[in-house]
């Protein structure tokens, strides 16, 4: 599994972008200059036509650095679900000014702690005119304050489906949570009697959201792997730095060993989060498989890893002045998001027919 020299150069390209422009500030060059917003949109509707891997590499560049930016929540869940639902007039509406920045989506789907479809009780009834009423609360659903395109999964007579819904609409309240992970941010949606538009077929959302699920669960992967990467490259150095009993710190044993176990952990997380990525583009049936095992041992890597990065620091990882308190919070924060390691190995026993553990 190896990348191609192309996406090495967008990878430093990406890198020598987000170093000069911090936070929210590398949104308009990121978004509108390079075109990442549209990487895995097709050509046909704006995007660049790549793929998982190139989305890989973003994420991992967007994970270094903890960037607050939508991409997860705008390019790969709102995309990947207009994509995945096959509606063609709203994948031609929606999705050119999302590919090239003008717009961000905002895919509203958990409910109850869950995103599994079981727990969706958001309700659509149908009114005049092929119109639709929503109602119901949507969690953790991944913001940005120019949020523009909602999507929101609702249950019908069908099933369970997706629908369009104008975030200014009456009947649609949003509330933005505080969280524990002040670099990605959150909110509740509430939909009272909400007006909404159909996308793809009533009742057939389950395949798409799974569908998002494991693209989603294949991008965070990425994600984790940069943070983590980063995590040990700042251990590292502070470890040949960091001097006492008139030696490095990293000249003892025992720092050894853990910068050691870190690294197996980082580079086992970048095989897994790979494999999700190369299954998405080359061998879609094993992509559940594959996305599965990558949420589940990038999730625990990168929270075994920031861990060791606060500890290994000594005093000053547990200051405000550090980062590494930030990244331990994104690692617990990314560990749940979609689902904890638990759940996703629960699926994958399922899947092969065995027991979970």
């Amino acid at each position: 599994m190896r990348l191609t020299e192309e996406q090495e150069e967008l990878r430093s390209a990406v890198r020598s972008l987000l170093t000069r422009h911090e936070g929210a500030a590398a949104w308009r060059p990121l978004a509108r200059q390079m075109g990442v917003a549209g990487l895995a949109v097709p050509e046909e509707y704006g995007g660049a036509g790549g793929g998982a891997r190139d989305v890989h590499v973003l994420m991992e560049e967007l994970g270094r650095c903890l960037s607050p930016l939508p991409l997860l929540g705008s390019a790969v869940l709102t995309a990947g679900a207009l994509l995945a639902s096959g509606d063609e007039e709203a994948c031609g509406r929606l999705l050119p000014p999302l590919a090239d920045g003008r717009s961000v989506g905002a895919l509203a789907w958990a409910e109850r702690g869950s995103w599994e479809t079981e727990a969706v009780r958001a309700e659509a009834v149908p009114g005049p005119g092929g119109a639709w009423s929503l109602t119901g609360t949507k969690e953790y659903v991944l913001d940005w304050p120019e949020v523009d395109v909602l999507i929101v999964a609702a249950r019908t007579g069908a099933g369970v489906s997706l629908f369009e819904v104008a975030v200014d609409a009456p009947g649609v309240r949003r509330f933005p949570l505080v969280t524990m992970d002040a670099t990605r941010g959150q909110a509740r949606w509430v939909l009272e009697g909400a007006a909404g538009r159909l996308i793809g077929v009533d009742g057939e959302a389950d395949r798409t959201l799974a569908h998002v699920r494991d693209l989603a669960c294949a991008a965070l992967a990425a994600e984790q792997v940069g943070a983590a990467e980063r995590c040990l490259e700042l251990t590292v150095a502070y470890a040949r730095d960091r001097v006492q009993f008139g030696r490095a710190i990293g000249s003892f044993q025992a720092v050894k060993h853990r910068l050691a176990d870190a690294y197996v952990l980082v580079e086992s997380a970048r095989s897994a989060a790979l494999g999700a990525a190369f299954a998405a583009d080359e061998d879609p049936a094993a992509l559940e498989r594959a996305a599965a095992v990558a949420k589940s041992v990038c999730s625990e890597a990168f929270s075994a890893v920031a861990g060791d990065t606060i500890q290994l620091h000594g005093g000053i990882g547990i200051t405000w002045e550090h980062d590494a308190h930030r990244y331990f919070k994104r690692a617990h924060g990314a560990g749940e998001l979609f689902g904890p390691p638990a759940a996703h190995r629960a699926r994958l026993a399922a899947r092969l027919g065995m027991p979970a553990r």
